[in-house]
Formats: C-alpha cells, sequence, structure tokens
C-alpha cells in the first residue's frame, strides 16, 4: 500500500509512501535515522531500544502487531530520489488498546454523533509508553522540512485509508512542537521517572529524602526480602529460554489480571532476546532458588526502562523492590541518568520518582471533531501542568537542605 504524498523544496522532490512493515526497511537505514544528530535533540537519549529495527520487527516477526490483533504496520518512509530521507512507525488500528494515551472518549462521541472513528492511524511504538522519537531523520537531512514530509504523508495515507485521525504519541518535545507548527493538536500527560542527581550509591540518594520517607523505603526494601527471598539479574548473555518461560508466566498472570489478555507473546521474548539482549535487564525475584516474580528494562545509552513485571507469589513491597529499588540500583552501577518505570502510578512519588510532562499530537479528518477535542485539549493541558506542579509539591525529597519529617 503507498501514499502518493509529496513535499517540495530547493531540492529535487521528497516522495512519500507507506510500507508493509520494517522487513522494507534495512535494519541499517532505519537505525541510522533513529539515532541522527537530525532525530536527536539536546540531551535525548542517543540510543532509544524502543525504536530500534530489533524491537519493531520483532513485533511484527512475533504476530503481536498485526492486521489479526488490530496493528496493521504501514510505515512512513520518505524518500528523495530512491534514497531514504525520513521515516515515521506507523499503524493502521480498528481500536484503542495498547496505547496509553487515551481517547476512548473522543471515539464514544464521535460515534454517537454518526461518524466512524475506526481505522485511525497511530504513530507510537505498540504497547510501549516511553517518550522516544517518532519523526526518525536521515543523517544530513533537514528536520523541519523530513518532518513535514512525514505529516503530510501521514495525512495523505489517513485520507487513502478512510481513517478518522492522526495519533503521534510519546513524542519528544521538540516533535510536539514541529507537529503543532503543522497544525496538529497538542496534548500533554504525565508520568513518574527517577533522576539521578549525581548520586554515586543508594544511599546517596537515600540521604536526598526527608528522613521520613528514607526510613519508610529502607523498610520496605528489608521487609521485601526478609522471607529468605534473593534478586537476581541477568543481561545478555546470561539470559536463557529458560529465564524467558519463567518470565513469561509472570507477564501472562499480571496482564490477564490487567487487561484481559497480554498484549505480547512468547515468541516476542525469543525474538530480542536473539536480537538485543545486551539491552535487556530481567531482575528476577527467588525463593528457594525458585523464580516467583520479574521483571524486564530495557537498556538505553542514559535511561533504563522498567516496562512489564508479574509474579506467582504475593509478598508485601516486593513490587517496590523488584520494579522500582532494583532498577535504581542498577542505573546507578551503570551511571545512568534516569529511570522510567512506566505509564500511570502516584505511588512512585512516595519512592523518589518525579513528575514528567509526556507529549502527543492529533490530527482529524472532520473538522467539527477536530474543533472540538482542540477546546477539550486547551482545558485538559491547563489541568495536566498543575497536576504536575502539585505533584511536585508533594516530592519526598528534603527541602532547603531542612529534614522536614512532614515533607
Amino acid at each position: 500500500m503507498t501514499s502518493p504524498a509529496t513535499a517540495t523544496g530547493p531540492e529535487p522532490v521528497l516522495q512519500v509512501r507507506a510500507v508493509p512493515g520494517l522487513a522494507r526497511f534495512e535494519a541499517a537505514e532505519w537505525d541510522a535515522c533513529a539515532t541522527s544528530p537530525e532525530t536527536l535533540s539536546a540531551g535525548d537519549e542517543t540510543f532509544n531500544p524502543f525504536v530500534s529495527h530489533a524491537f519493531l520487527s520483532a513485533l511484527e516477526e512475533s504476530g503481536c502487531v498485526s492486521r489479526r490483533t488490530g496493528w496493521l504496520p504501514l510505515h512512513v518512509r520518505v524518500e528523495r530520489e530512491g534514497r531514504l530521507v525520513g521515516a515515521a512507525p506507523c499503524y493502521l488500528k480498528s481500536h484503542s488498546q495498547g496505547e496509553y494515551v487515551f481517547d476512548h472518549a473522543w471515539a464514544d462521541a464521535y460515534e454517537r454523533a454518526g461518524g466512524s472513528y475506526y481505522p485511525k492511524l497511530q504513530v507510537s511504538v505498540p504497547f510501549t509508553p516511553v517518550t522516544g522519537p517518532r519523526f526518525l531523520i536521515a543523517p544530513g537531512e533537514d528536520p523541519d522540512a523530513a518532518a513535514s514530509a512525514i505529516v503530510a504523508g501521514l495525512r495523505a495515507l489517513r485520507e487513502e485509508t478512510e481513517a478518522s485521525s492522526i495519533h503521534a504519541t510519546f513524542l519528544r518535545e521538540r516533535e510536539s512542537d514541529q507537529a503543532e507548527a503543522l497544525g496538529m493538536l497538542p496534548r500533554i500527560d504525565q508520568q513518574f521517572h527517577w533522576i539521578n542527581e549525581g548520586y554515586g550509591t543508594f544511599d546517596d540518594f537515600l540521604s536526598a529524602l526527608a528522613s521520613r520517607k528514607r526510613k519508610a523505603i529502607k523498610r520496605e526494601r528489608r521487609d521485601a526480602l526478609s522471607p529468605g527471598i534473593t534478586i537476581e539479574h541477568r543481561t545478555g548473555s546470561e539470559i536463557t529460554e529458560a529465564d524467558w518461560d519463567a518470565f513469561y508466566a509472570f507477564y501472562q498472570d499480571t496482564g490477564a489480571r490487567k487487561w484481559g489478555r497480554p498484549y505480547l507473546n512468547r515468541r516476542f521474548f525469543s525474538l530480542i532476546g536473539e536480537r538485543m539482549a545486551e539491552r535487556i535487564l530481567l531482575v528476577f525475584a527467588r525463593k528457594d532458588g525458585r523464580p516467583i516474580a520479574g521483571a524486564i528494562n530495557f537498556i538505553g545509552d542514559t535511561a533504563l526502562y522498567g516496562r512489564n513485571w508479574g509474579c506467582v507469589e504475593d509478598h508485601p513491597f516486593l513490587h517496590f523492590e523488584v520494579c522500582y529499588y532494583q532498577a535504581i540500583d542498577f542505573a546507578l552501577a551503570r551511571g545512568l541518568k534516569r529511570v522510567e518505570a512506566g505509564a500511570q502510578g502516584e505511588h512512585k512519588l512516595a519512592r523518589g520518582y518525579r513528575p514528567v510532562a509526556m507529549h502527543s499530537a492529533h490530527d482529524f479528518a472532520d473538522a467539527g471533531l477536530g474543533r472540538a477535542v482542540g477546546d477539550y485539549l486547551k482545558r485538559e493541558r491547563a489541568a495536566v501542568r498543575a497536576a504536575i506542579d502539585e505533584y511536585a509539591q508533594m516530592s519526598p525529597f528534603r527541602r532547603g537542605g531542612q529534614d522536614c519529617e512532614d515533607s
């Protein structure tokens, strides 16, 4: 399937088409765009595991994303005289599951008004609420011109597929600004991230907290392991298929309880284990030598990304230990700058995680729907900014150098 969109400038015409799958890209050319200076801004993660060819192609080859699952790959490819200029991971969606930027209310309202909200176009990494590049620009290209061509191609593809809308989610702030300048509607949300303020050890981090919070974290860590539970880290060649079997059992249990059907299948984990094990950290909790809980993390150049967790035995505070505190320990040992522990979770505040804004951009074929959503987003942005400010006031960190028991 192709899109006829083109964008012109002082150089030869940029040709934009949609291609059904990562197999239409060479891994090296895709990854060169995902990591180029033209794609990245100052302070960005220099390698984001989730936009790598290895991760996205594993989702496709395992069947986790497909027409059957409601995630039909239609990636945008921008070329000049046959050479790749830019790209974007894009999917034709028949539902709003697995996105973590919620538009169900928009869909319901539009359907009640007689419209058809699905299909829609989703520019994102499926099942992954992590900020990262979405407009991937080849080295040496003009970022704004390439982004303009990508958005033009998305709009042409929306028309061709009779999709209602375009949703580019978990954008970096620069991409959000580019999208807004091109007429897309900006949206913000918030997550909680742990920031390394130059700590050398976990105790250094604890020393920055108010004493009551510091004592609470120490107690949680002690109680989580008190029944004789031990913690094990596995990464790279240490990870075996038996480890993936154990982790998948945990993942299935959590997925079945939270949303009915886990998004990722067993084959996906084997594929990423083959292709990017050096970028994966598995944290296992063992009791009497038997794994009872586990979490998967992905390792970037400056950040650790906690993604999924599960358990077969419930123990107080074990989730916090395996998912949050062990992640901080690993980040400190590797000299990483932050830990991202996924979407939602106000409880992360008390454990030293801070509120951070998330960005997305949206575009609608129906002008009336676009106006209604635009009005809503103005109010929502103000509310989210106020919430972030309020969360910041709830920080467990000492204020002004004072160890406040009531912080």
